[in-house]
């Protein structure tokens, strides 16, 4: 058994010191726009990427943060003091972790107002590590699809959930311990280990895959132990199969543990999903095949175009110090977060979804944990469709850990190395055809046989009938109150397979937004209408989407405004639009919902290996 305890006093200040560091540019943009931080960040010296390919302007994962080794030795007596005491870089460099023994109320909006709840599980005083079983990768547990399983599991996963939901709530394996467990470790509840200051989210980053693979085994540890059926295995939402593309009929049982009242009503069975749901408000219908196609579009991109590295489909570093994950991989963006609002119930005239559709109250659903079965089974299938989708080796990221209860209500640590394979954890899932493999996107203009986009030569004086009504934005930060676009000119053109296959091309979209909104926008390139319709996302020149599920942190910027880093995948939509070969490209940014407070506070092209 071991106890808790908080990081060291020295450890805790040098890190409170890295976390009010901001770049000198980023001080600029405070200067020229005051209502973006209340108090300006020290200047640090911030480590350089070398890549051949890198733009002048770079603020991405690996550049935005500072050199956290420069910004000590700049301290001097400080830096000297610490590694006096054994400290140095290398204590400084660490993976991020929660401090449960200070979780705190959380924070939700409603109506305008700002509210407070107890997302807190109980506080653990002594825990167990985590150990992998024995024999991991034999008798494994098959997670079933959720549309294909018999009557006879139906009954057996409801006589599971029943019990669970009739534990007294002070129970941490009681359901609505396990729906806080989301609560705490998504909206505020939990700060990093030593940084009172700092939130812990699992959003956002490359904790988000491991995280919820890790809540998940546990979910089901659980469950199983109450029906004392150690085999017992959660069902997965197949919504990457057509088949699977609507809401499992058993969940919507009125008499049953499985249904929840905080659903939109609109989504009920039969209604097919929307992959890329634009809220209630401009909710717009298409014909079930055309649909169908969309969505498994959507989970191409999210799956290979824009998963082409680690960094874009899991998510970008996250470590002690940094401020809360802001960098989300390709499918926790999307299909994952419209999957979340299409099922949450909304609020009128609010901005507020309820349960799926606010991480606050989003284990309050049991549906959630289908859904999220399916987003971790995404992930090992990431890993088979090339040989480059591997997780990060980084230490950092391997050391980062999380705090649950398991089946005998015995706090476990468990650490991201311990998440890497669910084969090893005990568990697979029943196999299914992947449709949307097949799913390619084709480029607009070859199927209308017109103009293949939009060539608004702005560098040559050259414009366009388009160009004309709309012109384009030439600086950032521009905001998001109307159909917008821009020229992006590409540092290095018609690039070889090889340097292709090193390096991913990449579009870089840096957003400020309301994190308590539902908010939406979708990116085209070349796209050749003005404003391009819903129907356009199943083409090429749709790059990708940013989405926001409702959040609140407990500490952070007033009016919870937060910044996002979205990255959608260029080298494959520009061989297929045949344009290996244009010195830029057009970048059309089109508001959907809850964009009133969003503003595009940087937009470029990066290479990323």
């Amino acid at each position: 058994m071991a106890s808790l305890a908080p990081s060291p006093p020295r450890e805790a200040f040098l890190l409170s010191l890295l976390t009010h560091c901001r770049e000198p540019s980023q001080l600029s943009a405070f200067h020229s726009n005051k209502t973006r931080r209340a108090i300006p960040k020290i200047s640090c010296n911030a480590s350089k990427n070398d890549s051949k390919h890198q733009t002048p302007k770079t603020t991405d994962a690996k550049t935005s943060k500072f050199d956290r080794r420069n910004m000590l030795i700049g301290l001097g007596g400080l830096y000297g003091a610490a590694t006096t005491l054994g400290g140095g870089p290398a204590a400084i460099a660490k993976p991020t972790s929660p401090d449960v023994t200070q979780c705190g109320l959380a924070s939700v909006e409603d109506k305008g107002k700002s509210m407070t709840l107890d997302c807190c599980p109980p506080k653990p005083s002594q825990f167990v590590d985590f150990k992998l079983p024995k024999s991991y990768g034999h008798n494994l547990k098959i997670r079933p699809a959720a549309h294909l399983v018999d009557k006879t599991y139906i009954e057996k996963y409801n006589k599971a959930l029943s019990l669970m939901k009739a534990l007294p709530d002070s129970d941490p394996r009681s359901f609505a311990q396990q729906a806080k467990v989301h609560c705490a470790y998504c909206n505020g509840g939990y700060h990093q280990a030593g940084l009172p200051d700092l939130d812990f989210q699992v959003h956002g980053s490359w904790l988000f895959f491991p995280f919820h693979r890790a809540y998940l085994y546990f979910y089901e540890r659980i469950l199983g132990s109450l029906i004392n059926d150690p085999t017992f295995a959660i069902p997965y939402w197949n919504w990457d199969h057509p088949d699977g593309m609507v809401m499992p009929t058993f969940f919507n049982d009125q008499n049953s543990p499985f249904f929840d009242v905080n659903r939109d009503q609109n989504h009920l069975p039969p209604t097919v999903m929307d992959h890329t749901y634009d809220g209630p408000a401009k909710e717009h219908h298409m014909p079930y095949d055309e649909q169908i196609k969309q969505n498994l579009t959507i989970m191409y991109k999210a799956m290979v175009a824009n998963a082409k590295t680690p960094e874009m489909f899991l998510g970008a570093p996250y470590r002690q110090g940094d401020p809360p994950g802001t960098q989300p991989g390709s499918l926790e963006v999307q299909p994952h977060g419209t999957i979340h609002n299409w099922v949450g119930n909304p609020k009128p005239n609010t901005p507020f979804w309820e349960d799926m559709g606010n991480f606050y109250s989003a284990g309050r659903d049991p549906i959630f944990y289908a859904h999220h079965a399916n987003v971790d089974r995404t992930w090992s299938i990431w890993k088979t469709l090339s040989p480059k989708n591997k997780d990060f080796k980084d230490k950092d990221f391997l050391n980062s850990y999380f705090y649950f209860f398991d089946e005998n209500a015995q706090p476990v640590r468990i650490s991201v190395r311990d998440c890497l394979s669910s084969r090893k954890m005990g568990y697979d899932y029943q196999p299914m055809d992947l449709p949307w493999l097949r799913s390619r996107p084709n480029p607009f203009g070859r199927v209308r046989k017109a103009p293949r986009r939009i060539l608004n030569k702005v560098f040559s004086g050259v414009k366009n009938a388009v160009a004309a009504d709309n012109p384009p934005v030439t600086s950032f930060p521009q905001p998001l109150n109307k159909v917008i676009w821009t020229n992006i000119p590409r540092p290095i053109k018609l690039r070889s397979k090889k340097e292709k296959e090193d390096e991913e091309e990449v579009l870089i979209i840096e957003v400020e937004s309301k994190g308590d909104v539902y908010s939406k926008f979708d990116v085209y390139v070349n796209d050749e209408d003005e404003t391009p319709s819903k129907e356009n996302r199943s083409q090429t020149e749709y790059a990708g989407s940013f989405v926001n599920v409702p959040h609140k942190h407990r500490h952070g910027d007033a009016g919870n405004v937060m910044s996002t880093t979205v990255k959608f995948g260029l080298t494959d939509l520009m061989e297929d639009l045949g344009a290996d070969d244009d010195e830029g490209i057009d970048v059309t940014f089109v508001p959907r919902t809850g964009t009133e407070s969003v503003v595009i506070k940087d937009v470029r092209i990066e290479f990323l290996n």
